[in-house]
């Protein structure tokens, strides 16, 4: 239950407005149980299954347009952060709204509370509404990042990747000129995905309780520090989605991989260590991250992040 109610006005071009928050009552693990993604075996549909794509003549239903979207993020996760990059680097964050959910969860889900500020386009308190609304009795999992399209008062998508990319491709009109997904890269940048998404992205997670996960994680990080020891960035000295891939995972072992997986200091990959922090350095990194996020205690940036060193 919300801790208060509110009145709701309208509020042209911003969705709703409300004389004051509400919010979602505190994370109560004993009294709601854990967050749990329950899934049928025999249920053939994906686990993010809200995939609308935004296109620019609309033919998808989603057409892009200035003030349509909104995105419900969560500074903790590295899915979120790969769009809220795309809407920094590409000059958007007047085009494509953002608000958080809190950093905690239960068996409600995703919810809205103070210490994140509320969800200013529907007032839910739980993210779970946007997808009830969607789809009534929604029985999926209730994810971050959530594309909110306020025409329809529907999500679009909870498909991560997809709504990255629809972000750097196709509000080209609204954009500063930033491109992150250049067609002739395309294929390098999807063939990059294919080893350093299973070994580094999802690799990490694995890699707590799996000593080939943390094997393969290493080795990875190895074969990176090789290839960024005369490349700025990934491809070269072009910035792409492959490095916003990449470094939303990085900046986070910086952070707690070695005491959480026993594992060496970024640091130790001098190449691999020189470009997370040298990407810190851009506006749009430091503008998306939050390391108090990323542990239960708060979390600072690495002493040795602040200025970079030259590359």
């Amino acid at each position: 239950m919300p801790t208060h109610a509110s009145s709701r006005t309208e509020s042209s071009g911003t969705g709703l407005t409300y004389a004051s928050p509400i919010y979602a009552s505190p994370t109560d693990v004993a009294a709601h149980g854990p967050y749990e993604i329950r899934r049928d075996p025999d249920d053939p549909r994906p686990l993010y299954r809200l995939d609308g794509r935004i296109t620019e003549d609309g033919a998808s239903g989603h057409r892009a347009e200035p003030g349509r979207y909104h995105l419900y993020a969560g500074w903790f996760c590295p899915w979120a952060q790969r769009v809220t990059l795309q809407i920094e680097l590409n000059g958007l964050a007047d085009v494509i709204s953002v608000s958080y959910v809190d950093d905690t969860r239960d068996a409600r889900g995703w919810a809205f509370r103070a210490a994140r500020g509320p969800d200013p386009v529907n007032g839910f308190t739980l993210l779970r509404e946007a997808y009830e609304a969607t789809e009534p009795g929604f029985d999926g999992h209730v994810s971050v990042p959530t594309l909110w399209d306020r025409e329809t008062g529907r999500v679009v998508s909870n498909t991560y990747a997809n709504i990255g990319i629809d972000v750097a491709t196709r509000f080209r009109a609204w954009s500063n000129g930033a491109d992150t997904y250049p067609e002739a890269l395309r294929p390098e940048i999807e063939r990059l995905d294919t080893w350093i998404g299973p070994a580094v992205n999802w690799g990490i997670m694995r890699a707590r309780g799996d000593a080939a996960a943390r094997a393969a994680l290493l080795d990875a990080f190895a074969e990176l520090d090789r290839r960024l020891a005369g490349s700025r960035y990934l491809i070269g000295d072009t910035l792409t989605e492959a490095d916003l891939r990449l470094w939303v995972t990085l900046v986070r072992y910086a952070v707690r991989g070695p005491a959480e997986l026993g594992a060496p200091p970024l640091e130790e990959f001098s190449h691999l260590g020189a470009y997370a922090r040298d990407l810190y350095q851009l506006p749009a990194f430091r503008a998306t991250t939050d390391f108090s996020s990323f542990t239960r205690s708060g979390a600072t940036p690495p002493l040795t992040w602040d200025p970079a060193p030259a590359r």
